[in-house]
């Protein structure tokens, strides 16, 4: 009988210890600006309440910075042509999150 506990409590240990959380991953978005159709992609690595990534746009790519996870929510910022954006982002399913900055609100999907 502790052999069975013990396996079964090793088998959950192990299924938790590698579980993905949903904001992992490839994200895909867009926004109509003046200039056209800006798109993005990101992809995401959470570690305990750590964001890294990369940021990717027609324009050039750049790592995720500062990066926090609280729950379903996210904060990271973006370090591009010596300009630093913030974002705060919440994940709505696990197939879409939605991020915010100073330009606006942009939905994102999971590739």
């Amino acid at each position: 009988m502790k052999t069975l506990f013990f396996s079964l409590f090793l088998s959950f240990v192990s299924i938790v210890a590698f579980a993905q959380n949903p904001i992992d991953g490839n994200w895909k978005g867009s926004r109509e600006t003046p200039n056209g159709t800006f798109e993005v992609n990101y992809t995401f690595k959470v570690e305990g309440n750590k964001l890294t990534g990369t940021w990717k746009t027609q324009f050039g790519e750049s790592p995720i910075q500062e990066g926090t996870v609280d729950g379903k929510k996210i904060s990271y910022s973006i370090t591009f042509n010596d300009r630093k954006m913030s974002y705060t982002g919440e994940l709505v399913s696990d197939k879409e999150l939605v991020v915010k900055s100073e330009r606006g609100e942009m939905k994102l999907a999971k590739q």
